[in-house]
């Protein structure tokens, strides 16, 4: 994510000796190339995959039930004219991590009349793994009802704290020494849920608002990147969930962010279509034990 340098000497003098991966050879750069909207778009990206979506139900568990499992946010790959930076000199290695997995606990607290206060927590230790750190800390508190003996409704709160240390901007040649660069996001927002409880599985569907902010330093050469169209628009998704044998729990979702941005600074350019600054559409799939 090396898309954009603090100075454009530092660009002039470097292109020439920039790497295009072997996979993107004869990559064409778009004609509306901007290295600022693919310094945002990879940034926005990947707060995006590491954001703290449901994958269950309006109400998760019934009263006094939880579960303890694994979460699997699938990270799809990004084509080559993602990972062009430097004015379409050279590629980025974003295709590090494929999955992200995400141990998580979640838990229905004692009903309050109709109403279901639940909450659930979610850690990514500091393991390598595909050659990238992750720590993901991630939180959500919900409160959920039924309405009849099927339809479940209930909003929820989430929030993620993430950080990453992997060689993410590659080096300018093949001689140079790889250096690891350091990414942090932070995504919070709100969800409407829905769900319909068939018993033996529940199809469910929510849409939310989310905000994303990111911070990234290159490690070669101490620069840091601004995200200046930070996330900030609608979410969604439409999965199902199911409990077997009385303590198996499985789920899984479509999970999408169309686009949106907000501006934090005002005097900086923006080009048509928000989708442009990031988005996401992916699947995510949790297994648990019930308790």
């Amino acid at each position: 994510m090396r898309l954009l340098t603090a100075a454009a000497s530092l660009l002039l003098s470097t292109a020439a000796s920039a790497q295009i991966a072997p996979e993107c050879e004869g990559v064409e750069v778009p004609k509306d190339y901007s290295d600022i909207v693919q310094q945002d778009f990879l940034m926005n990206y990947y707060a995006l995959a590491s954001s703290f979506s449901a994958i269950h139900g309006p109400i998760p568990h019934e009263p006094g039930h939880g579960a303890v499992g694994l979460d699997l946010n699938v990270m799809p790959p990004l084509g080559c004219d993602k990972r062009l930076a430097l004015g379409g000199t050279k590629t980025e290695d974003t295709n590090v991590t494929p999955i992200i997995p995400r141990p998580r606990v979640t838990f229905a607290f004692p009903a309050l009349g109709k109403v279901l206060p639940w909450a659930g927590f979610a850690y990514v230790p500091p393991v390598k793994v595909f050659g990238s750190t992750n720590v993901i800390a991630s939180g959500e508190v919900g409160l959920s009802g039924r309405i009849g003996e099927t339809f479940q409704m209930g909003g929820r709160f989430h929030a993620t704290s993430q950080k990453t240390v992997a060689e993410i901007a590659t080096p300018f040649s093949k001689e140079d020494e790889p250096v690891d660069d350091l990414y942090l996001a932070s995504t919070f927002g709100v969800d409407l849920m829905f769900g319909l409880d068939f018993d033996v599985v529940t199809p469910f569907a929510s849409v939310g608002l989310t905000d994303a902010s990111t911070f990234f330093y290159i490690g070669d050469d101490g620069i840091v990147t601004n995200n200046y169209h930070p996330y900030f628009g609608p979410t969604f998704s439409l999965g199902a969930e199911g409990l077997v044998a009385n303590h198996f729990r499985w789920g899984g979702e479509f999970y999408g962010a169309p686009g949106g941005y907000s501006l934090p600074d005002l005097e900086i350019e923006t080009v048509k279509g928000a989708a442009r600054y990031g988005r996401i559409y992916t699947a995510r799939f949790r297994f648990a034990y019930e308790f």
